[in-house]
């Protein structure tokens, strides 16, 4: 070994302090409990500031497989007689089940309650709880069951028709004012708003409730209570026609006449003007919006000149179903017209795209992003200024009914930092899928643009691993029984919204093979998938060095480096000139390792690889906070 080359120190992990064993935490849940004022203040249920929610087993709380985090809190028929401190609890923003039904809880519900982003129950059954319900409910996005019965509730009812998840709404016997929203009755197993003030029309429930779910309401109306349809409202009354001046406007319009073809042809001069003046703003601004090329496998054209994605589509290569019978391409606007396409647009969760058709997307100006092995992205720009990422699948050896179903679940599991589609069309022969546009390009564009990944620093290159960890451990918990994995992770599915905030794009779209990995359980071997291409991501991050798959192996050279003991050699000249510390990146090369490590006994997963990254980030955190208290 040279002399020059320096032996890094390998760290071994240590078990990891889980997030509600913090002290913040642990404080804000035994705060919760004081204020719900339990029959004996001095017995409080094992709730203490002594002990640990999971491993000491606190009266109603439910924690995950391995002890990682809180997942529900059920505390029923316990004569609480407080009140229910949302700001408190939400602390623990993992969070997914709450139920206090039947006790003797008053008061208002904070607006807090939107911080549990989580949360798919929320049981207040059975209390005496007053006021409106909060305004920030419908962004509770994984909201299932909402049971409000039997309380003291004013106001409006919350307005849910965005929240896809929703399958069971209860609030009966409460004094709720103003009209029934119109809610997505398909999903619903159960709706009551029984004995409440509502007024208006009942929405189309689709004949899965009767009467009684709406009884008690005298102002209501329609089916099904009643077979008759609500009164229609006044009609406007009739315009009185006065003759005299209409006769006098008659016998003048020859005078004006000329006037007002004037006017015209000068009105019609200056909008030929301003048209001509926005469309070449318009093609410059095409020009501008250029997407760095992916020099991975993506190849990166721009498309200008106000073309329709129907055009672009058409133009590159989509299948003409019909040619045997002497019929359109599925995306030609005449065929369209001609009502030809097959199936519409559906709509996921997007309010700003509602009334959206699929005519509106094909005739909408769009650019070709870039082209890739899977298919191609576009970004289109809707009529009322909405940016969306289009994405066109190609080779995806997947029925209509399966494609559905992955999308549908795919929209019902949110987390902040994974971009869930907004809408999408599938017909036998295409598959488009339309995500929100993030204007600050992807990691792998930080990493390798043409400042050469100068604009992440250690910290935020720790930090975006941390998120991306988080946010990928919860889908994987969340929809492991459904067998769904991201497929297709790498460093240019890694976007950045407006503040720079990483997402994960293109969730589910693919289904991944690994060589190496010979396992009769695919679903299994997809996740271990997408722990090996996290681990490939972090030593994107940690090395700075490109992935390609016809050249450089980044793993084997990473390994080969690493067997010959110059570990330091592998880190990206820029963080270590940047005084990053070598035993944190030591710590997290060790996970990346791990992570692709082929043999799937030693392998971690992604909830352990979610723990050690934060658990790196809070000790890199710390040692700031002590550099800057030194100074």
């Amino acid at each position: 070994m040279p002399a020059a080359a320096s032996k890094a120190p390998m760290v071994t992990f240590c078990p990891l302090a889980h997030f509600h064993k913090s002290e913040n935490v642990r404080k804000a849940l035994v705060t919760f409990m004081h204020k719900l004022e339990p029959p004996d203040q001095n017995f409080t249920w094992g709730w203490n500031l002594t002990s640990d929610p999971c491993t000491h087993n606190w009266h109603g709380v439910t924690c995950s497989a391995n002890n990682q985090y809180i997942k529900s809190i059920v505390l029923e028929e316990l004569n609480l007689n407080g009140v229910l401190d949302t700001t408190s609890l939400c602390i623990s923003t993992s969070l997914q089940f709450l139920s206090v039904n039947n006790n003797n809880l008053h008061g208002f519900i904070s607006e807090d309650i939107k911080n549990c982003k989580f949360l798919t129950h929320l049981l207040l059954s059975g209390n005496k709880f007053s006021g409106s319900l909060p305004v920030s409910i419908p962004q509770l996005r994984n909201m299932k069951r909402l049971h409000v019965s039997d309380n003291h509730f004013t106001g409006d009812l919350p307005n849910m028709v965005n929240v896809t998840s929703l399958i069971s709404f209860l609030a009966q016997n409460n004094y709720f004012t103003g009209q029934i929203p119109d809610f997505d009755f398909s999903n619903f197993e159960a709706f009551n708003v029984s004995n409440n003030d509502l007024h208006g029309p009942i929405p189309d429930v689709r004949g899965r409730f009767g009467a009684d779910s709406f009884y008690g309401n005298p102002n209501l109306c329609g089916k099904p209570i009643s077979n008759s349809s609500c009164p229609k409202p006044p009609p406007p009354p009739p315009i009185v026609k006065k003759d005299k001046i209409i006769n006098q406007f008659l016998d003048d319009l020859p005078i004006y006449s000329g006037y007002i073809v004037i006017g015209l042809i000068l009105l019609i001069f200056l909008i030929f003007k301003l048209l001509r003046k926005c469309k070449t703003k318009d093609k410059e601004k095409g020009l501008d919006h250029v997407e760095k090329k992916d020099m991975s496998q993506d190849t990166s054209v721009v498309v200008g000149g106000g073309e329709k994605l129907s055009e672009i589509l058409n133009s590159n290569g989509s299948k003409n179903w019909f040619n045997g019978l002497g019929m359109r391409s599925e995306y030609s606007m005449t065929s369209m017209e001609s009502g030809v396409t097959t199936s519409g647009l559906v709509l996921l969760s997007s309010r700003k795209l509602r009334g959206l058709q699929f005519e509106d997307l094909l005739s909408a100006p769009a650019e070709l992003i870039r082209r890739g092995k899977h298919g191609s992205l576009y970004k289109v720009m809707l009529d009322n200024g909405v940016l969306l990422a289009v994405k066109r699948i190609k080779d995806w050896g997947i029925s209509k009914h399966d494609f559905e179903r992955r999308m549908n679940l795919i929209a019902q599991v949110k987390h902040p930092l994974v971009m869930s589609p907004v809408a999408y069309y599938c017909s036998q022969q295409e598959k488009l899928l339309a995500y929100e546009y993030l204007p600050n390009g992807s990691l792998f564009m930080l990493l390798y643009g043409s400042q050469s990944g100068h604009s992440l620093d250690w910290r935020s290159r720790l930090d975006v691993a941390t998120k991306i960890a988080e946010a990928l451990a919860y889908m994987h918990e969340e929809l492991g029984e459904s067998g769904i994995a991201h497929g297709n992770l790498k460093s240019s599915n890694i976007l950045f919204d407006k503040n720079m905030i990483p997402q994960i794009s293109e969730y589910g779209l693919m289904v991944s093979h690994i060589k190496g990995i010979k396992n009769r359980n695919m679903s299994a071997a997809s996740f271990r998938a997408d722990i090996y291409a996290f681990g490939v991501i972090l030593l994107e991050l940690l090395t700075g060095k490109v992935v390609k798959n016809d050249g450089f192996d980044l793993v084997k050279w990473v390994n080969s480096v690493i067997s010959e003991e110059w570990t330091a050699e592998v880190f990206d000249r820029y963080l270590i000139s940047q005084g990053a510390s070598e035993e944190r990146m030591v710590n997290l090369l060790q996970v990346a390792l791990k992570c692709i490590n082929p043999s799937p006994n030693d392998k971690l997963s992604m909830n352990q690889v979610a723990r050690i990254t934060n658990a790196l980030k809070d000790e890199d955190d710390k040692s700031i906070s002590f550099d800057t208290l030194r100074v």
